[in-house]
């Protein structure tokens, strides 16, 4: 399996390591904790992430 190519949002800031990274693959998009590199990794599929960032932009927090 080729290594992944890890990103964090555009919004996260250098001065906080609490963020997650995502990495997109043809049909599948994962997640993992910024912190904890080598720890678990959450999959998801690419319609379930984009339902959940729709929830997240829209949410009244």
């Amino acid at each position: 399996m080729a290594e992944l190519a890890w990103f964090k949002s555009t919004h996260s800031s250098n001065e906080d390591a609490a963020c997650v990274e995502v990495a997109e693959t043809p049909g599948v998009i994962h997640v993992r904790d910024s912190k904890d590199k080598s720890g678990p990794q959450l999959a998801f599929h690419p319609a379930a992430w984009q339902a959940f960032l729709d929830f997240a932009a829209n949410a009244d927090l």
